[in-house]
This record gives C-alpha cells, structure tokens and sequence, in this order.
C-alpha cells in the first residue's frame, strides 16, 4: 500500500478540474484514515490500508470525473461549523457567509430576535445564526424534504436547540408571526446559464440553482412576500447573481422596502442586497 507522501504525490492528477488539487488530495485522504490534516504532516509515512487504499482510489477517480469534494466527503465547512452535505442539497460557499455577516450586523445588541431562513438547505445560515446567537429563535424551511431532513441532522449535531425546521415552499406554511429578520440564498440562475455546465454546480440540484424570469422568479416571490411576515423595521436579506444587483433593489424599493443597499463579496463582485421594512402604525403588529 502507498504511504501519505506519495499519494500526496498524485495531485497533479487534479489539475485539470481543480482549482486546489492538494488540498483536494490531502480532503480525501483525511475522509479515508479518519484523521485531522495535521496527521499528514504528522506521520508522512503512514501507509493506507487495502481497505483504505481501494476508498481513496475510488474517490480519486471520482473527483477527477468532477464530482465536488463535498458531496466525496459528505461534509463542508461553513462559518464555524462542519455540516452533512448530499446530492439533495447545495453545497454551502463561502460567499453565503456575507448572509451571516450582514445578519449579525443589522441585528447587532440584540440579544433575542426572531429570524426566518428560506430555502436552508443543509441549514447552513440558520445554524450559523443560531451557533452565534443563542437567544434567537429561527425558524428555517426547505421545499425539499430531503434537505429538511439533512438540515435537523445537522442542528442535532450541533446542538442547535433554537431553530425549527421544517418544509415549506417559500412562505406556504410558514406560522402567521413576525420576524426581526428574513434571510435566504434562493435559486437565481437563469436556466440558459452556461455556468451550470461547469465546475462543482454540474453534480448539484438544478432545483436548487434555477429560476424563471432569468433567475428573478423566486427572488421576486420573497421580497412580495416578506411584507405579510416581517415586523415593523425589520429586515430582508437575499442572496443573488453577481449581475442582479439593479433589479433585485428595483424590486425591494417597488415593494416599499427602505434602506436597500447591496453588498460585495471577496471578489468585489455584488452578492447581498437587503432593505428594511417599515409599516405604517396600525397596519401590522410588531413582533
């Protein structure tokens, strides 16, 4: 059986479908032996076992067909947490923590809140929410009850007694209440999209990436919608594409939405866009 150093060895092999094919060798090699990455610097010379050898050849030859190295290991980091990841749902990104970061932000000195996260797939923004804040109560859904599922693993796993999950398409089910907060990271690519024929987003769930209207329909059902549910100066927070800035803040200021602002990822390019809700007294209770 080869050692940890030659195996290192085949990353080259990654090249042509990675962007990090170390790291991606070094993940692998973690999932197999079970161990931190420190191990591999650690014991260099540790050999696989016939076991161990056959799951790593495997999940090689995987990943140089494409398949992410998430849905490889069953697992992504995001925020300060790992999560369960599957086929049924998307692989949390590190631009999704802007979601977070603005969240903690516009509700910042408050040490209870009521949040709604639509759309949460693995649960990835309400658990980061939640871990950060434990007196907040967060309410999360998903269309999809495979990702429901995924999502209360990982709250389990985390020992995230202040979110609810449970399935909803977009605000169906959702309890007549008002929320301090709405957060989601919905579908916005346009199914012409030539992005969805490259890189990880080939293996995840179109249902999960495309809308109609050119990515705007499922971002234009939640802003028309999170009127009914927000409190009164309360905010609305949405992922997008980085060239939907201008119309997803058309539709915010359109619904009456004050504030709107979008904000920029680590490429520079435009990500989040948020407003605030103020509704006129005697029109809606505050929560």
């Amino acid at each position: 059986m080869a050692t940890v150093t030659a195996l290192l060895q085949l990353s080259s092999q990654l090249a042509p479908v990675s962007d990090s094919p170390r790291l991606d060798v070094e993940l692998l090699l973690c999932h197999c032996l079970q161990k931190p990455r420190s191990f591999l610097r650690t014991w260099p010379e540790r050999k696989l076992t016939a076991a161990q050898q056959q799951q790593f050849d495997e999940l090689l030859q995987r990943r140089q067909e494409g398949e992410p190295i998430a849905y490889l290991t069953g697992e992504r980091g995001f925020w300060t947490l790992d999560l369960a990841v599957s086929a049924s749902t998307l692989i949390p990104r590190p631009e999704t923590e802007l979601l977070v970061e603005h969240s903690l932000r516009l509700l910042a000195g408050r040490p209870q809140a009521t949040v709604l996260d639509l759309g949460t797939g693995t649960g990835a923004i309400a658990l980061a929410l939640a871990s950060e804040h434990p007196g907040w109560h967060i309410d999360a859904c998903d269309v999809q009850p495979d990702a429901v599922a995924l999502a209360e693993h990982n709250r389990v796993k985390h020992q995230l007694s202040n979110v609810r999950l449970f399935q909803s398409d977009w605000f169906t089910v959702v309890p007549a209440k008002r929320y301090q907060l709405i957060v989601s990271n919905p579908p916005y690519i346009d199914a012409t999209d030539q992005h969805l024929q490259q890189g990880d987003v080939r293996f995840e769930p179109l249902s999960a990436l495309v809308a109609e209207r050119q990515g705007m329909a499922d971002i234009e059902t939640i802003i028309t919608g999170a009127g009914n549910y927000l409190a009164s100066g309360a905010w609305l927070l949405i992922e997008h594409g980085f060239e939907q800035a201008q119309a997803v803040q058309a539709c915010f200021t359109a619904v009456g939405f004050s504030q709107v602002f979008s904000a920029q990822d680590l490429a520079g390019l435009d990500r989040v866009t948020g407003g605030q809700l103020i509704i006129a007294s005697g029109a809606a209770a505050d929560g």
